[in-house]
């Protein structure tokens, strides 16, 4: 099996988006693949199995999780069970998208071509899912580092000219990421490739930068394109726009990057040079002078992750 493609399903979140997303997918040019998806979905007859149930094509393996365990431990789940099938490769995707016909065989082709890839991103636009309309306004072109430990989706809100066909990335966001499956094994802890001490938000960024740290290459593929209704996003990395934007978010979203970004700072702190130690010491300082102003909720976060110091010092 060449490719294995996973999902992870959650109530109706996504089941509205399923007969979109598996249209696209099994229209593909490339069809060397085999459909595994987790559904996290609370209730095991959701809307979700109910749609699956109801389709002649059945080319997809489907297990309820039994709950919400999360993006990490779903995906980790998929990945072994790609494994199994002796995949070559691995595509995390949201439901919650479109691809062009050729998008596979054009991501497929680019892995082909140079070994030392590990990962890939397709170049990813927005979808105006209420219209069902295709935009030349930027989701991702995969992910960058700012600075600080602080990683931002290239190109985000900004209108596709071409600008970042180029541009250097760490790796692909999780809404859309090819990985060589090797390099998953090769970096991957405790029989995890995504760390489960991230419930969801921050862990593609961290494995990103795992596959960096190990020698791994990646880009953006501008043929392959993918259309996302992303209905959580970072649509600036300045502190304004950080602000406004967080004004959308729901509380336990904003939890989980608190928490996370923190996880992160403290899994890589050993192997950061003075500077970088300088700059994620301000960053994080300033993270606590927000949260003690606006957000005193997320002050919890430094309990949860003082009882979590001694699994992240593992990694």
């Amino acid at each position: 099996m060449k490719l294995a493609v996973g999902i992870i399903l959650y109530n109706e979140n996504t089941a509205k988006y399923l007969s979109y997303f598996l249209e696209s997918l099994w229209n593909q040019d490339f069809q060397d693949l085999k459909l595994i998806i987790a559904d996290n979905s609370e209730e095991q007859n959701n809307d979700n199995k109910k749609y699956l149930e109801s389709l002649d094509n059945k080319n997809f393996e489907y297990k309820w999780s039994g709950g919400n365990i999360g993006f990490a431990r779903a995906y980790n789940i998929i990945i072994r069970k790609a494994r199994e099938i002796d995949a070559k490769y691995f595509l995390a995707i949201n439901p919650d998208m479109i691809l062009e016909k050729d998008c596979l065989k054009n991501i497929v082709m680019a892995m082909d071509s140079d070994s030392k890839l590990g990962s890939l991103s397709p170049k990813v636009y927005q979808w105006d899912f209420k219209n069902n309309k295709k935009t030349d306004i930027i989701d991702t072109c995969g992910i960058k580092e700012i600075g600080a430990l602080r990683f931002n989706d290239v190109g985000q809100g900004e209108k596709d000219n071409g600008q970042f066909d180029d541009i250097k990335i760490i790796g692909p966001s999780g809404a859309a990421a090819l990985y060589r499956m090797d390099a998953l094994e090769k970096i991957k802890f405790n029989n995890q490739y995504f760390d489960e001490l991230m419930f969801m938000y921050e862990e593609d960024c961290d494995l990103a930068y795992r596959l960096q740290l190990a020698g791994f290459k990646s880009k953006c593929v501008k043929e392959a394109i993918v259309y996302h209704d992303r209905t959580a996003s970072a649509k600036g990395i300045s502190n304004l726009a950080v602000a406004f934007n967080r004004k959308n978010k729901a509380g336990k979203i904003k939890q989980w990057g608190f928490l996370h970004k923190h996880i992160i700072f403290v899994k890589y702190w050993r192997i950061l040079k003075t500077k970088q130690k300088t700059e994620v010491i301000w960053f994080a300082f300033r993270m606590f002078i927000f949260a003690l102003l606006f957000e005193q909720y997320l002050l919890k976060q430094y309990i949860k992750l003082f009882k979590i110091r001694n699994k992240i010092q593992k990694y």
